[in-house]
């Protein structure tokens, strides 16, 4: 029997002192054989990434490993030098990170950075670079070789940018490829392109994958089998079939319950509840500029849709459909080329910035990514009650309300004082929806909230903001790419295709039978589309 590529036996990484626990890892083993996709999947803090760290010999410098082996074809790779662990990345371990846009040099063209690699290990000569440098990315599924070599990363997609870091990966054709939630901010298409790239090319070099998520649907598109990490710990690992299917752990459980389900729940009766906001023929277009925009793009053709007190409307669609920018659009963040945006009876498109800042309190928004949206230098009590002091509320008591805000969306009070990157994730998002909160809205623009949370903290997420909404009439603009998400969520869903509306449904009806050609593709590149019940069946049971 052949050695794994990869074997992890018994390791153990030390946090330092004072830390929650005293292991990030405890006597994890594992391993993968050649042509193996093996998902790692677990919460945030699980020890997942910390694991690919330490197996390319990355780790912070206070973590430091305390036990074990990590073996390589045979080769410990704990025992060698930074010089060696150097040869080894590349050449024998690819590794995919999650984000490539903080990953690629953002001033080198991407022919320069998959030659790169070459370069660093030198490997065949300044002619031959450029030529396989050319043929990796035809093989990564790239249009036009010649003109995507000669971009810089900002000038390309979020699925282009990421099948640019498969090809650096891949470039020394190494015998293990790494990949840290590869497909996590991908809207469903373009994941489900990546995940099948990702798939084939593993089958072509029989390679070993080591795969990251927190995404189950994932794990069931692209796995051979699955190791659940709960603290450090390994508590369950199997084949996919029996982990999805046959779980034997309750923290499995757990996580596998968490998924949301692609069946809506029953509908809201909403009676007779007023409109609270509404755009009419809303259009917003870009000039052309840079390697993707050298026409003309007409983010927002023409959007209408209303929604009611208390009414959640979700906005799907791929990475470029008009989506964002319609939420940005209404948030006056952003200003549209044409049409009407109504907050109740105000209308608030024709006020210049000044005449609507003392409105700008009945529409306020929750961001993605809430670390990069606080202020890291202010105290959470402080930015909370930023909004209000800006709206002429004394200081003292927008501080004071700041924790009683706190309470609200389940944090404790105290918390006031301390700093954004003293929280998790999911306490960030909530800190975010405080702040949104504290001006005490009449509107709710949620702009991919829970894209980057872990399923767990994501449905905690997603049954706080339900739970707000019903105590507080909110009237919510729901825009995300996961379509499992806004079945849970939305009461409508509106479809956005190259800045128009293609579909407006009740969500029960658009996921029983989608209309538009389009959002029939989206629904069937929902990765682990029947991981749940089969979706007919569901629905009859429902009924």
């Amino acid at each position: 029997m052949s050695l794994p590529i990869l074997e992890i036996d018994a390791l153990s990484l030390a946090l330092p002192t004072g830390s929650d626990r005293p292991f990030a890892i405890e006597s994890l083993s594992l391993h993968i054989g050649a042509g193996e996709t093996l998902c790692v999947v677990g919460e945030s803090g699980s020890g997942k990434s910390l694991t690919a760290l330490a197996t390319i010999g990355l780790l912070p410098k206070a973590v430091r490993p305390a036990g074990g082996t990590i073996r390589l074809a045979g080769r410990d790779l704990l025992g060698l030098s930074e010089r060696a662990m150097r040869d080894v990345r590349g050449r024998e371990i690819g590794t995919i990170f999650q984000e490539p846009m903080t990953s690629l040099n953002p001033v080198m063209r991407v022919r320069d950075q998959i030659a790169e690699a070459f370069q660093a290990h030198r490997v065949l000569d300044a002619k031959r670079r450029i030529a396989r440098t050319l043929e990796l990315i035809a093989e990564v599924g790239l249009p036009d070789p010649a003109a995507i070599a000669g971009a810089y990363p900002h000038e390309l997609s979020g699925g282009q940018r990421q099948r640019v870091m498969i090809a650096m990966a891949l470039a020394l054709e190494p015998k293990l490829i790494i990949a840290d939630e590869p497909t996590t901010a991908l809207d469903v298409t373009t994941q489900a392109q990546i995940l099948k790239l990702l798939d084939a090319l593993r089958k072509k070099h029989d390679t070993a994958v080591l795969f990251i998520t927190h995404d189950f649907g994932v794990v069931s598109e692209i796995a051979d089998r699955v190791a659940v990490l709960q603290h450090g710990i390994l508590v369950e690992q199997g084949s996919a079939e029996q982990v999805l299917h046959h779980p034997q752990d309750a923290y499995t459980k757990r996580l596998l319950a968490a998924v949301p389900s692609l069946v809506p729940p029953a509908p809201k009766d909403l009676g007779e509840a007023p409109a609270a906001f509404r755009v009419d023929d809303l259009s917003k277009t870009y000039p052309g500029r840079g390697f993707l925009r050298r026409r003309a793009v007409k983010a927002a053709d023409g959007v209408s849709f209303v929604i009611r007190r208390g009414e959640t409307l979700g906005l799907v669609g791929e990475s470029g459909s008009g989506k964002s920018t319609v939420g940005r659009c209404v948030m006056r963040l952003i200003e549209p080329d044409a049409g009407a945006i109504l907050i109740g009876d105000a209308s608030i498109r024709e006020l210049t910035q000044r005449q609507f800042q003392p409105l700008r309190r009945r529409v306020q928004m929750v961001f993605q990514d809430p670390f990069a949206s606080l202020n890291p230098r202010r105290r959470v009590g402080h930015i909370i009650a930023e909004g209000p002091i800006a709206q002429g509320v004394p200081r003292r008591k927008a501080l004071a309300d700041a924790r009683t805000m706190l309470g609200l969306v389940g944090l404790q009070p105290t918390v006031a004082e301390r700093y954004p990157h003293e929280f998790s994730g999911g306490q960030r998002q909530r800190i975010g929806i405080a702040r949104a909160l504290a001006l005490q809205p009449e509107v709710l623009v949620a702009d991919e909230p829970v894209s980057a949370l872990d399923v767990s903290v994501q449905a905690q997420i997603l049954a706080l903001l339900q739970d707000l909404q019903k105590r507080l009439g909110l009237a919510i603009l729901f825009v995300t790419h996961d379509l499992r998400v806004a079945a849970q969520m939305c009461d409508r869903i509106a479809v956005m295709q190259k800045g128009r509306i293609v579909e407006l449904q009740p969500t029960a009806d658009l996921f029983r039978a989608p209309q538009h050609a389009y959002t029939r593709a989206l629904l069937d590149a929902v990765p682990g589309r029947f991981l749940r019940p089969d979706f007919d069946t569901c629905f009859a049971a429902a009924e």
